[in-house]
């Protein structure tokens, strides 16, 4: 049995020389796909450094057609695009949660294109 979560213990009354890089990446799939970013980034203390970079790309029709003429259909081609594009965040989890992510993506894309 797991006990109660622990409590966050509180920010500390002054940091000094800290750095934050935040980075939000979208990649848009089709047409019909859309994203929002709010960044909210709350500083303490003094000397600190705090960045934001954001992207957004779209799955290039140029490189599904690439890996159709090596074989792959449209959906294998997306699927591919879409998993490369999380690979960086998704090594970062549990290997059973990249497998299980890893074959969501691949049913999505599945269906999504034509």
């Amino acid at each position: 049995m797991v006990g109660p979560l622990p409590r966050p213990r509180p920010y500390p009354a002054s940091l000094k020389g800290c750095k934050n890089n935040t980075e939000c990446d979208a990649l848009l799939i089709n047409t019909d796909s859309r994203t929002d970013t709010y960044p909210a980034i709350v500083t303490r203390g003094e000397g600190n450094s705090v960045q934001h970079e954001a992207s957004v790309s779209k799955v290039s029709a140029e490189q599904i057609f690439y890996m159709q003429q090596r074989g792959l259909s449209e959906g294998q081609a997306m699927s591919l695009s879409v998993n490369g594009f999380v690979n960086d965040l998704v090594r970062q989890f549990p290997m059973e949660y990249s497998v299980e992510l890893k074959r969501l993506i691949d049913l999505e894309m599945e269906g999504s294109v034509g």
